[in-house]
């Protein structure tokens, strides 16, 4: 473009020849002042040009913009569209439409509760809520009245009479979380129960007849348990009728984008915020951190992120100080090696069972072994 000097006009010259039947006898010429337009197309031009430049760093910097959340289950709350969970899926939507036990399994926060919620949502029982009990929540003492009911006076201070969760449950469906921490004397009468269809409340001997669908989830290894005598083998088949493993969110990546935008869809409505885009440095950290927690991990630190969150864009980071994935980074693997060795020393090297490695570190006893050999780490023997 040749240099503007102060004062300089732009012109444009229209030239017309003039002739007669004689010939021609001159020209006009008509002179227009367009120095104005041509500012404003120079103007435009670099306009068009800032746009451009800000589109192509707005795809640099950001990996997603808002898009539709893929849910792959009616009225559930389960987002993704990746192979295992497609997969997964497609076995909870096969096994639902019967009456079949179904033992769920899992690491800590995958979502074991939102599956069993589905399945019940898509079986004959949907009509009647599903009757949640964790095992792990209550005091051995208390588990047993809690599931089976008790008559008044059943045992000093049991001043009422008490419905159990298996009557309420009648038609429809018993979820059982975390049942590998049932009590090992109850396990048997849980057996009974599931095998013969009816139980007795504490402190009678009247016969209640009972039709639940039951569906159990641990993040234990159950078979682990019974080599230990944690956990009745009987009980353990009667419940693996049909096993689902909900894959942990490091094995399912590709779904971590759209549950980070469900998420946050979901806390726009609860603090009054709006988030347009998140940062492909943000949303690629998120992705390739190990996630021990899982999906509840996730929603923990997507909530935190909104409520500091003030912009239109969503600036979030994956916790600080936890075990990263090994992603072929040596100071990555040397920092998750020492998180490993600093939790197995601690526990006398002992992996699996209650406040064993695996369980502190939120993982099943194989996933630790695979991690073990992977990053070479072995028990010295002096």
């Amino acid at each position: 473009m040749p240099p503007v000097f102060p004062g300089t006009r732009t012109l444009r010259l229209n030239i017309n020849r003039l002739q007669s039947d004689n010939g021609s006898f001159g020209v006009s010429v008509f002179g227009q002042d367009i120095t104005a337009l041509k500012k404003l197309e120079s103007e435009l031009r670099q306009s068009l040009k800032e746009v451009q430049q800000l589109r192509e760093r707005l795809q640099e910097e950001n990996l997603y913009l808002r898009e539709e959340v893929k849910s792959l289950f009616m009225h559930s709350e389960i987002v993704g569209d990746s192979k295992p969970m497609q997969e997964l899926l497609s076995q909870a939507d096969q096994v639902s439409a019967t009456d079949t036990t179904v033992l769920i399994l899992g690491e800590t926060g995958t979502g074991k509760e939102l599956l069993a919620h589905a399945i019940h949502g898509m079986s004959r029982r949907k009509d009647r809520a599903m009757i949640v009990v964790n095992c792990a929540s209550l005091p051995p003492t208390l588990i047993e009245s809690e599931l089976f009911g008790r008559e008044k006076g059943a045992y000093t201070g049991s001043l009422t009479k008490m419905v159990g969760r298996f009557e309420i449950a009648d038609g429809s469906t018993l979820f059982l979380d975390e049942i590998g921490e049932l009590p090992l004397e109850l396990q048997s009468k849980l057996l009974r129960v599931l095998e013969q269809g009816h139980f007795e409340r504490l402190g009678s001997t009247r016969t209640i007849k009972v039709n639940v669908r039951l569906i159990a989830a641990t993040n234990r290894d159950l078979t682990r348990d019974i080599a230990d005598g944690k956990f009745r083998k009987d009980l353990y088949y009667r419940l693996n009728v049909f096993p689902l493993t909900v894959p942990p969110l490091r094995e399912r990546k590709e779904d971590i984008p759209l549950i980070v935008w469900s998420f946050v869809k979901q806390f726009e409505k609860t603090l009054g915020k709006h988030v347009e885009s998140i940062p492909r440095k943000n949303m690629e950290a998120l992705i390739n951190y190990y996630w021990p927690g899982n999906i509840r991990e996730l929603r923990n630190v997507i909530e935190h992120a909104m409520i500091l969150n003030s912009t239109g864009s969503l600036a979030v980071e994956p916790p600080t100080g936890a075990s990263p994935e090994q992603s072929g980074s040596s100071v990555l693997q040397d920092i998750e090696r020492k998180h490993i060795l600093e939790v197995l020393e601690k526990t006398g090297w002992r992996i699996s069972g209650t406040n064993g490695a695996a369980e502190i570190l939120g993982m099943k006893r194989t996933t630790l072994q695979s991690k073990m050999k992977a990053l070479s780490i072995k028990r010295s023997i002096l």
